[in-house]
């Protein structure tokens, strides 16, 4: 119990520092790599909840497929560094800017707040898996597959479908400066 408690406090520190360099970085390659260990922590919080299944598509599909794909298009696009004193639309000063990433940040404060709040005090997500019949069929691997690819088959693909034109986006507006 003790471990499992100082395994979630190191996870948890990981990702915060980890998420919040990947916003001080000048360069957007370390900000990649530093989102890879990110979710690498979220990854150890998932096996910390024994979900290894979710640890396991956290590694293979986001730290895996989907970064190498974002560090593949920041070095396709040759942007080494973050361009600072970006020109602002006409009549928007830095204070406004200032004063809505303020506001943006209360808003996701209090989502946050207001999730937590749910998630502790209804239990709801243990009420649905108890509703939806047997829990240890919810968790298994195998019925996650056969939901994924019955149910939301046509979801799964269009989301293939829009990350490959992202990629042949990239590639088209890279080529035009190359």
């Amino acid at each position: 119990m003790v471990a499992d408690t100082v395994l979630f406090y190191v996870f948890a520190a990981i990702m915060v520092v980890a998420s919040l360099l990947v916003v001080g970085q000048r360069s957007p390659i370390y900000s990649v790599l530093l989102l890879i260990v990110s979710f690498a922590a979220l990854a150890g919080l998932y096996v910390l909840l024994d979900a290894p299944f979710l640890a396991v598509v956290q590694i293979i599909i986001y730290a895996g497929a989907i970064m190498v794909l974002f560090l593949f298009v920041v070095m396709l696009l040759n942007a080494p560094y973050e361009v600072t004193g970006t020109k602002r639309p006409p009549g928007v000063s830095a204070g406004t800017v200032r004063w809505a990433g303020v506001l943006l940040g209360v808003v996701l404060l209090l989502e946050l707040t207001w999730g937590v709040w749910r998630a502790t005090a209804g239990q709801q997500t243990r009420e649905v898996l108890e509703s939806a019949g047997n829990v240890e069929a919810v968790r298994s691997v195998r019925e996650i597959g056969h939901v994924l690819f019955t149910q939301y088959g046509f979801a799964f693909e269009v989301t293939s479908v829009l990350i490959l034109v992202a990629m042949v986006g990239a590639v088209v507006l890279a080529k035009r400066e190359i």
